[in-house]
């Protein structure tokens, strides 16, 4: 009970800080829990990181003070073996700074879901502000940070993505849906080796992307249900929820605009071809555009006669 209301304590004044102003409107959330994981050197266990931070300082913070590198890095598991089997990662699109402590939040389920998940644990940090990355992934900087941790041996054979991380690695393998996180996760807990940390890495489509293709799992549901479902199969874990909302949507709109001028499904009630009225006023704009040239070269040189300054007479020169 103590523990939980420390947690509370730190949760609420991280976001007392947000709601007076600190955020910015490009900073999101993130957040890294474990019921299992204690603090070292009897410290306290709930933590709140108040600094502005880049994406990859957050990324290098999850595996140093958060010990992700003793649990996913081979070569450290001999010095200090891992106490947990499952290292989760939950990638948002939803949420802002800003949104954690709004009243006009559209995602309360998902705040208060990740509230009660934060201060029932035994440790807990929260980074309130991360500038959101603008070249890189959360997920590229997260398999970036990992290898870089552990630059021996990464576990690579452990590690799973959704389908809708944006990731490049061959050696990554890849489900589609929740229900095969799930089968996953159970099939691994038969397989699982002593000493092996599993990392699955859970990438949210954003609302609009499940409207349009009919999936019913918010991002609330998709964390409940993993969790519940890695605490029903008896595995210890540690998890990490950070928003990434900004690259996925300029990313999937251009997608979805290359698709479509690739298989010519071109967007109801737009225009593709320029009919008599459209050549009409492209002839009239670029005669407009002549004339204004030819009126500026003719006041130029309007302006150039006008300067020209001859004399009004001539001297007659003196005999010698």
């Amino acid at each position: 009970m103590k523990k939980m209301q420390m947690g509370m304590v730190a949760l609420l004044v991280a976001f007392s800080a947000i709601e007076i102003g600190l955020a910015s409107p490009n900073t999101v959330p993130a957040f890294l829990w474990s019921p299992h994981l204690q603090a070292g050197n009897g410290g306290i266990d709930v933590a709140v990181n108040y600094q502005v931070m880049s994406a990859k300082d957050l990324v290098d913070s999850v595996f140093t003070q958060g010990g992700w590198s003793n649990i996913l890095c081979s070569e450290k598991k001999v010095e200090q073996p891992p106490v947990v089997d499952v290292a989760l990662v939950f990638i948002g699109r939803e949420l802002l700074s800003s949104d954690v402590s709004s009243k006009r939040n559209s995602e309360p389920s998902l705040v208060n879901t990740l509230n009660g998940l934060f201060t029932s644990s035994n440790f807990s940090l929260a980074f309130p502000y991360i500038a959101a990355p603008e070249e890189e992934r959360m997920e590229t900087l997260l398999l970036s940070g990992l290898k870089q941790a552990c630059p021996h041996n990464a576990g690579a054979s452990n590690i799973v993505f959704s389908d809708s991380c944006f990731v490049q690695d061959g050696t990554i393998h890849k489900l589609s849906d929740l229900q095969s996180f799930k089968d996953h996760l159970l099939a691994r807990k038969e397989t699982r080796k002593e000493g092996e940390t599993d990392l699955v890495v859970l990438c949210s489509e954003g609302s609009e992307s499940n409207s349009q293709s009919g999936q019913s799992h918010s991002e609330r549901e998709s964390i409940s249900e993993l969790v519940s479902s890695v605490e029903q199969s008896g595995s210890k874990y540690t998890a990490l929820y950070v928003s990434d909302p900004y690259w996925y949507t300029s990313y999937k709109t251009l997608q979805r605009f290359l698709a479509e001028s690739a298989t010519g499904n071109s967007t109801v009630g737009v225009a593709t071809t320029c009919d008599e009225l459209c050549k009409f006023k492209s002839s009239l704009l670029e005669g407009i555009l002549v004339g204004i040239v030819f009126l500026l070269i003719l006041i130029s040189g309007l302006c150039c006669m006008a300067g020209i300054d001859t004399p009004t007479r001539f001297e007659t020169p003196q005999d010698s």
